[in-house]
């Protein structure tokens, strides 16, 4: 067996029971990570979530909204340990099989401008800037605008 195979990740649905682990890889990568409410709300809103895992590591986490023919994704965090592996795009590859699954033909997103290992895995994958929204995430003191991305599936 290849050593690829047996270190590729695997994603299942997010369960409550998954929200502190989720937390502690949120917390460890943001300055402003989401709340435990934001995981539980989504949950609750029937969204799109997910755990990429390799074994029984939770390396990372997805949430999209999906609605009519439109993705948006709301969340991807891959721990910080787990990142530059390749796990962020294949995170994004399940996703984008997901989103078609339910007939989405575009997907949507914000990044920070600051988050420039982001935007860079983001174009690599299609994502073209299509707007800005104004002050649209926290930063101490001040906000920091996000950069709207669009990509056709």
């Amino acid at each position: 067996m290849s050593a690829v195979l047996k270190c590729a990740p695997s994603f299942v649905p997010m369960q409550p029971e998954d929200i502190d682990a989720v937390l502690a890889i949120e917390q460890g990568a943001y300055p402003f990570p989401w709340t435990r409410a934001n995981f539980a709300d989504s949950l609750a809103s029937g969204y799109s979530a997910w755990c990429c895992r390799i074994g029984n590591v939770l390396v990372g986490h997805a949430v999209m909204m999906l609605v009519l023919d439109e993705a948006h994704l709301l969340n991807v965090t891959i721990a910080r340990e787990w990142q530059r592996r390749g796990h962020g795009q294949l995170t994004m590859q399940h996703l984008f099989a997901m989103a078609r699954t339910h007939g989405a033909k575009r997907m949507f997103l914000e990044v920070r401008p600051s988050n420039a290992s982001g935007q860079e895995l983001y174009r690599r994958l299609g994502f073209e800037t299509i707007g800005r929204r104004r002050g649209y995430y926290p930063a101490g003191e001040a906000r920091e605008d996000a950069v709207v991305m669009a990509v056709d599936l």
